[in-house]
């Protein structure tokens, strides 16, 4: 090779070493979570040190988060990965509400498991359904959050809004715990895993009951986000609840920036691919992960870097 042309490949080189760390410095790449008590915000810190270790030039941290605030943080570049919903994040390349207009800078990373939305009420508030909610105090998510829209949503199959309650408390998952505890409010709504950590803590004080959802009414749901999936909790999985739970749910998944490299992206994403086992012993139902289940279509476009991976992979054809 020529002298000239080692000169410019090298100088190329730096360029682009220098364009994404910022003279000299590692790559700074922070994932936007969730709200503490849930299984994203610690599932963030166990890729943060992933990344850390195995792609080279990047350094990662934990910023906590939401479903819908992830989405505008990876859009206008706030953050560069993003936890998100499907559901959420299928409604911001759209450019549905509560969206004002379509995501142009949000891509496919990974897909991880699949999430559920719950209610757990007190035993002794007399509530058996959605519909029972009625002048009552509930407790949801802060605006912003995934597990938010979807509790207005249900509520809506129901006929029923924030104005029919008693009380709205937008709180965080241990908050929302403590006012359940002290009976300050009576219900609780979230989208988390099963179990949900919050709700086992509520059951060691408190006795609970947990609401299903009818078909009619999950159909209904349906019309409003076709994105939305039935789940089943089965009977046995918290204290006192001898019975399975029809509920729905949504895919959790990694975004990330549109306009990142496609060699940094394909990095990233064969880091998480190698690792998967290690993010099971953080959440459980990221346990056996495959690289076809990571690259499984939610409906948002895929980067073309963790796209590339997974064809090389045999996940994608």
């Amino acid at each position: 090779m020529k002298r000239g042309m080692v000169g410019a490949l090298v100088v190329t080189g730096l360029l682009l070493g220098l364009a994404l760390t910022g003279e000299g410095a590692a790559l700074e790449l922070r994932i936007m979570t969730g709200p503490q008590g849930g299984s994203w915000y610690p599932l963030g810190g166990a890729i943060a040190e992933i990344l850390k270790q195995e792609v080279p030039g990047t350094s990662a941290s934990v910023l906590p988060g939401a479903g819908i605030i992830n989405i505008q943080g990876v859009e206008t570049g706030q953050t560069e990965i993003g936890f998100g919903n499907s559901v959420s994040t299928a409604d911001a390349i759209a450019g549905r509400e509560p969206f004002k207009a379509q995501a142009k800078n949000v891509r496919q990373l990974a897909t991880l498991y699949m999430q559920y939305f719950q209610i757990v009420v007190l035993d002794d508030a007399g509530i058996k359904s959605v519909a029972d909610l009625k002048g009552k105090s509930i407790a949801v998510q802060p605006r912003g959050n995934t597990g938010e829209q979807m509790t207005r949503e249900l509520l809506q199959v129901y006929g029923l809004s924030y104005k029919d309650m008693a009380k709205v408390s937008h709180v965080s998952y241990n908050d929302a715990v403590a006012l359940m505890k002290d009976g300050h409010a009576q219900a609780f709504t979230l989208i988390t895993t099963v179990p949900a950590a919050s709700i086992l803590d509520l059951a060691s004080s408190r006795k609970i009951r947990m609401l299903s959802l009818s078909d009619d009414k999950f159909k209904e749901l349906q019309k409003i986000n076709s994105g939305y999936a039935r789940r089943e909790i089965s009977k046995g999985i918290y204290p006192g609840v001898d019975y399975d739970v029809r509920q729905f749910g949504t895919y959790t998944h990694l975004m990330i920036r549109a306009d990142l490299p496609e060699d940094l992206v394909y990095g990233i994403t064969k880091a998480l691919a190698r690792n998967a086992d290690s993010l099971g012993a953080v959440v459980k139902d990221v346990k056996g992960l495959t690289v076809k289940e990571m690259a499984f279509d939610v409906g948002v476009p895929y980067h073309p870097g963790a796209l590339k991976f997974y064809k090389e992979a045999g996940a994608l054809r």
